[in-house]
């Protein structure tokens, strides 16, 4: 039976579902309509407008790739404020990270729409600057996305960068410091396994980040975001499935991931595509100090990939209860 919300329904609440629908709507279809509007324009009198971008486009095209255009004002807009207490969303801060030196973070897990991660790094409702002072976040994101007209611009004006090596080079190599360059180490593929209740990492043969950090000598940061998995549910799609076999096909042909995920709707709590308002607690942990070496072997490798698994768990088991996770339950890492 579906139960719609009453009438007397709070503004602030309303306020609230509306910033997440725009959230939503911007990373689901928003991509496809910059596109359909750029080339629809060419076809109208107001064609000079595409060419002007294009224009544009073409001068900027590696921006994307230095850093991106971070834009403060737009990471700090009210907006964000409303999406943080939707959940609510909070930043736990257990260590000092030094303004002087810059980070790798791995952040875990993905979710369906890594909504913590773009909460606490791309926006400031969470008070991240407050929490690591001279510290600038930075997320990686698939490197199509900067690809799309408009939209480019829309989603570096958060911090997001592309997630290639060209890309963590220029910002992991800045000699300023101040810099923490958060990868979502699962990735597509872990969100496919994002369900209520899920602690399943993909983790164990993703080490390119690991490479990374020795490369550059920069510190290794593991983030856990706990409640990412619990404000959707899936359509059931466990391996062997014809679902996950759709799902892996159509990855490897786009190399992205369709989760069929639901939650509540805009004026129900039955069913809909708005995520359950269930709190997200977005723990950064300590820093795991890394010796720069230029050229690691695949040991070196293993065995700092070997001792950041082993931190990520510590920094799971030690908050866990705390955040309504069973004493019994782990992190499944595969």
């Amino acid at each position: 039976m579906v139960k719609f919300a009453p009438l007397s329904v709070p503004w602030e609440r309303r306020l609230q579902t509306f910033v997440v629908l725009q959230w939503i709507f911007s990373f689901a279809v928003l991509a496809q309509i910059c596109i359909a509007i750029f080339i629809g324009l060419l076809f109208t009198r107001f064609w000079i407008f595409s060419v002007l971008y294009a224009v544009w486009w073409y001068l900027d095209l590696s921006k994307p790739w230095q850093g991106g255009r971070r834009i403060e004002a737009l990471r700090r807009c009210v907006i964000w404020r409303y999406m943080k207490d939707y959940f609510p969303i909070s930043l736990v801060k257990t260590a000092y990270l030094d303004p002087s030196r810059n980070y790798l973070a791995g952040f875990h897990p993905h979710g369906v729409l890594a909504t913590g991660a773009f909460t606490n790094l791309c926006t400031e409702s969470t008070g991240f600057s407050s929490l690591f002072p001279g510290i600038r976040p930075h997320l990686m994101m698939l490197n199509l996305w900067f690809w799309t007209p408009f939209f480019r611009d829309y989603i570096m004006s958060g911090g997001l960068v592309p997630v290639d090596k060209e890309s963590a080079a220029h910002i992991l190599s800045r000699k300023e410091g101040g810099n923490l360059m958060a990868i979502i180490v699962g990735g597509v593929q872990e969100a496919l396994d994002a369900r209520p209740g899920g602690c399943k990492l993909v983790l164990r043969n993703r080490k390119g980040f690991i490479r990374l950090a020795l490369t550059h000598g920069v510190a290794l940061v593991p983030i856990f975001s706990f409640g990412e998995n619990d404000i959707f549910k899936q359509v059931e799609n466990s391996p062997g499935s014809w679902v996950r076999w759709f799902q892996d096909r159509l990855q490897k042909i786009i190399r992205v991931s369709i989760p069929l995920f639901y939650g509540c709707g805009v004026f129900q709590d039955s069913f809909g595509l708005m995520p359950y308002r269930r709190p997200i607690t977005t723990v950064v942990g300590k820093p795991i100090e890394v010796q720069k070496t230029p050229h690691p072997s695949q040991e070196e490798v293993d065995r700092l990939h070997q001792r950041y698994m082993q931190e990520l768990e510590n920094l799971f088991e030690a908050h866990k209860l705390k955040y309504n996770i069973p004493r019994d339950q782990h992190l499944e890492i595969c």
